[in-house]
């Protein structure tokens, strides 16, 4: 589309945001070629963050290209085979409840920190199990994976619709919380022991646990004085959670010197979103 960039004033659509196309990048060679035990958080939040504030950015987890015959999904790379065979609610595996833990963590620490815009291919939202491949001379021109299955996502006895629900209720938080429009985050801790990353944006308080291990009475620092809540978990049992995390709780913050800190339930595989009580 020529002129797509160019200002309205000049005849083009005044389109001024570039593709944060390292970030994509970035998660597959996280899945693909690093152990868990090696993930490093400050790695990750500054590998989300590398961009010049002034440069208004589209974020994305994966493309399109992911989505295509030769290359693997988010949600696949995760889960595996596992995706055919134990996504029914009636099938345990904690290979599945592992993949789609950090699924959703994914895509809310992509969004929340990647930019100011948000991109995501059809079908990527729920964790599609299969790729696209448009009929060609190869495939015999089979229609057979020239689609997208919608009926996954709406069946009640799979576990795609919890990542279907998660990026529902994702997209009404950044609609009522405008993080993507506030000035770049903050990072408050890096626990690499705990794989643990902290972060304050849009005056909320991000906790994103990365690691196989609970941690009870976890101390994390704030930047404001008061009682905290939780807005938003990525452990509600709605979004195929474990409901370990009851966000009826508040959390008071306490001060000494310059340090103000709030103990929290810092829960494996979760990320949770606290907001200050006015």
């Amino acid at each position: 589309m020529p002129g797509l960039c160019n200002p309205i004033a000049d005849g083009g659509m005044g389109f001024d945001y570039r593709l944060g196309m390292g970030l994509p990048d970035f998660w597959i060679k996280v899945l693909k070629d690093e152990p868990e035990e090696q993930w490093n958080m400050k790695n990750f939040f500054f590998t989300m963050t590398n961009h010049l504030p002034q440069t208004k950015t589209v974020a994305y987890a994966e493309s399109h290209d992911q989505a295509l015959v030769g290359d693997q999904t988010i949600a696949f790379r995760l889960m595996g085979s596992e995706m055919y065979t134990a996504m029914s609610l009636d099938t345990p595996s904690m290979t599945v409840d592992r993949g789609i833990a950090l699924h959703k963590m994914i895509r809310l620490f992509t969004l929340t920190l990647g930019g100011e815009a948000w991109l995501n291919f059809m079908g990527n939202e729920f964790g599609h199990p299969e790729w696209i491949d448009f009929p060609r001379f190869d495939n015999g021109w089979s229609y057979q994976y020239a689609r997208r299955q919608w009926s996954l996502v709406d069946n009640d006895n799979l576990k795609y619709r919890f990542m279907g629900a998660f990026d529902k209720a994702m997209l009404e938080f950044v609609k009522h919380h405008p993080v993507m429009q506030a000035p770049p985050a903050w990072m408050l801790y890096a626990d690499e022991e705990n794989k643990t990353v902290v972060y304050e944006r849009g005056n909320l308080i991000f906790v994103f646990n990365w690691g196989p291990h609970s941690v009870a009475d976890y101390k994390i620092s704030v930047r404001e004085t008061g009682d905290y809540r939780i807005i938003l978990t990525t452990d509600d049992k709605a979004f195929g959670g474990f409901g370990n995390i009851d966000a009826s709780v508040r959390f008071p913050s306490e001060k000494k010197g310059d340090d103000i800190t709030m103990k929290i339930y810092n829960v494996s595989r979760v990320a949770t979103v606290y907001q200050r009580i006015p």
